[in-house]
């Protein structure tokens, strides 16, 4: 009985013999016409009753979950219903999502013919990195009558883990194989030189580099001959990611620190499919969370399982502690891709003495944000004294901000200013810039 549900429809039909009853105290020859309706309602309730629940195995239903959940991305969750019973019904399905996701006017109704499938999908967003509970898939039945509902359970208690967003790593990997970027805002790169590792002597053709003719070659073939190089592999590339308390200012529900995490994901797939060594590293008030570079198989799961879980810790960033830690870790030269925030030039300069130091032995690539909040209110024309006083504000915010790329600059430091919804593509066309100019 615990699965036993009684419908509105039953409800109304005793609102409606209730008013049949009313009636008859002004017109007496109605009682009897209200005790035939009351009893055809029950009767109409356990035949109903009878119908939905004198079977066994009348239904059958499973919820198809990703292997994992992407953060930031829409995943989808697909359900597969099948009707075993003699009669068409209706199913109202309730599934207990994670608490996560806030969503708690869930209902999906379907009518799903005898014999039948009903497949749907819905979608979820996780905005969160981390563990996703699932509870019981319940699915509400009811006969064409109507008048009561069984309740099935299936798939109770499933855990999915969020990992940083991994949808659009192909996406990525294609543009990268291309060297280039053509979305919207991102321009061309353009190669800058070659590294020096030599590939072959080629025949000379129109647009090949007169400086890399090779004489010798040439005298002995009595035509042009140029060298050929390629682009440097297994060179040493590390990420760095901030988890202060900076970063957990919100953009579009995401945070600085999320965004920073699936751009890493998407650049280590990158760098690996370059050939080069990816390793990473998170830092606030001590590093943490350390892998070291690589390119073997499993090297992108095991950066996915050190980013998946990774929460803020609300302290001061110690880049002291940082500096020391890389000093003694990484040993060869590399790049370094420094996620982290900086509002003011003041800011900057109490940590500058360490990112200098970091600079001196590594390439050191700084990535920091610009806030769209800040960047919509300078775009937008003013209309009031309120506004003007707004849009000053966020100018000489911004100002601060290019102040920082100035100095970082001017020590050699290379940055990466950007939105955080273009933080992936940005991060990975330096990564590519930096190979192209063959300057690590």
């Amino acid at each position: 009985m615990k699965n036993l549900y009684i419908n509105t429809r039953f409800f109304f039909s005793l609102v409606g013999v209730g008013i049949l009853y009313v009636l008859a105290f002004f017109f007496p020859g109605m009682m009897w016409v209200a005790h035939i309706v009351l009893m055809m309602c029950f009767l109409a309730a356990m035949v109903d009753y009878l119908l939905i629940f004198n079977q066994k195995n009348a239904l059958q239903a499973q919820r198809i979950l990703p292997e994992k959940l992407s953060n930031g991305d829409e995943n989808f969750v697909k359900i597969d219903i099948k009707n075993n019973y003699s009669f068409n019904i209706t199913a109202k399905v309730i599934d207990e999502i994670p608490f996560q996701f806030q969503k708690r006017d869930f209902l999906i109704e379907k009518h799903i013919r005898s014999g039948a499938n009903a497949f749907f999908q819905y979608t979820l967003e996780p905005k969160e990195r981390g563990e996703y509970y699932f509870g019981s898939l319940n699915i509400y039945i009811s006969s064409p009558l109507g008048f009561v509902s069984k309740r099935f359970n299936f798939q109770k208690d499933i855990m999915l883990k969020s990992y940083p967003s991994f949808i659009h790593l192909r996406k990525y990997e294609l543009m990268a194989l291309q060297s280039e970027f053509m979305l919207g805002g991102i321009k061309k790169v353009r190669k800058l030189g070659h590294t020096m590792e030599f590939e072959q002597i080629k025949d000379y053709v129109p647009g090949d580099d007169i400086r890399t003719i090779n004489w010798k070659a040439t005298s002995k073939a009595n035509r042009l001959m140029v060298n050929q190089f390629q682009d440097e592999k297994s060179q040493r590339i590390f990420i760095l990611i901030d988890k202060g308390r900076s970063m957990k200012m919100p953009f579009n529900g995401l945070s600085l620190l999320d965004y920073s995490i699936n751009a890493a994901m998407a650049l280590s797939h990158i760098i690996l499919r370059k050939g080069d060594r990816a390793g990473m590293m998170t830092f606030s008030k001590r590093a943490e969370n350390k892998i070291a570079a690589d390119n073997k198989s499993g090297q992108l799961k095991k950066i996915s399982e050190a980013l998946y879980n990774i929460k803020t810790d609300f302290f001061e960033s110690d880049f002291n502690r940082l500096y020391q830690d890389i000093k003694y870790s990484v040993n060869q030269r590399s790049l370094i891709l420094l996620f982290t925030n900086f509002e003011t030039v003041d800011g900057l300069n109490r940590q500058l003495k360490y990112l200098r130091g970091i600079a001196k032995n590594h390439l050191l690539v700084v990535v920091f944000f610009k806030n769209s909040e800040l960047h919509t209110l300078i775009n937008k024309n003013p209309e009031n004294m309120q506004e003007i006083y707004d849009e000053i504000i966020a100018e000489k915010f911004e100002f601060e901000k290019k102040l920082i790329i100035q100095e970082l600059r001017k020590y050699g430091i290379y940055t990466v200013y950007t939105l955080p919804e273009n933080l992936n593509i940005d991060v990975i066309n330096k990564y590519l810039e930096i190979k192209a100019r063959g300057i690590l």
